[in-house]
């Protein structure tokens, strides 16, 4: 089923470390069925904004709406709605990685993990991996298992930090094209973090530059096109 409206709604988040102000009074929507990637320098403040969305950290000022939902207001509705590719390195060691999946089911009263799902895990080459301990996983295979955990549940907005990072090239082509697909039916949407421009180029449907904690620029599809077919870069990443 096709969608309409906003998936993503952030109003006025401002968030700090140690006096340190990281995201600035930001404004940012996403509307259902778009790709939108998140791209800036090293500590410009992408991964603190993406926690902020996964409701990991609460910012100082400002709201989050995940589709239609408060994250302050009404927290467990909103989260409902998420998809968040947790880090390889935060997942639980001592569980295996379908009980990972069967976690993360539960959280989204989901009853079992559906059959789409199980269908990725076998074209990305997961699952002989499913009954083994996730601490016993190579940094790859577990970047695998964090994106397969983003997508339980079909969320309405997939939220994604670097989540190429490990992944041979097969299995990044792959998960790709899944995101893609689920972005041109309109299923999801997906916010992204990136240094890889290439992924911009390729599969985002518009790009915001982060910059001393504010959105310093965009580029709407049209615009990444020109810079893709022009071979100039992204100004200021």
């Amino acid at each position: 089923m096709t969608r309409t409206g906003i998936d993503l709604k952030i109003a006025g988040l401002t968030k700090s470390y140690g006096g340190r102000r990281v995201l600035r009074n930001l404004d940012l929507e996403v509307s259902a069925g778009e790709f939108l990637a998140i791209v800036g320098r090293s500590g410009c403040g992408k991964s603190t904004l993406l926690d902020c969305v996964a409701g990991r950290l609460n910012p100082a000022a400002g709201d989050i709406h995940i589709a239609g939902y408060s994250l302050r207001e009404d927290s467990a509705r909103a989260k409902r709605q998420l998809g968040y590719g947790v880090a390889p390195e935060a997942l639980p060691g001592l569980l295996t990685a379908r009980q990972c999946l069967e976690v993360h089911a539960g959280a989204k009263d989901v009853a079992s993990v559906d059959t789409e799902l199980i269908k990725l895990a076998d074209e990305l080459k997961f699952s002989p991996h499913l009954e083994s301990f996730v601490d016993t996983l190579s940094l790859g295979t577990r970047q695998k298992l964090s994106v397969l955990l983003s997508l339980v549940g079909d969320p309405k907005l997939i939220v994604l930090d670097e989540a190429f990072n490990g992944l041979d090239p097969a299995s990044s082509l792959v998960f790709k094209r899944h995101l893609r697909a689920r972005v041109q039916t309109r299923a999801a949407s997906v916010l992204l973090a990136t240094h890889a421009l290439d992924i911009v180029e390729h599969y985002a449907d518009r790009a915001g530059l982060l910059s001393d904690g504010r959105l310093a620029k965009e580029w709407q599809k049209a615009d990444i096109i020109a810079l893709r077919t022009s071979g100039r870069g992204f100004d200021g990443v």
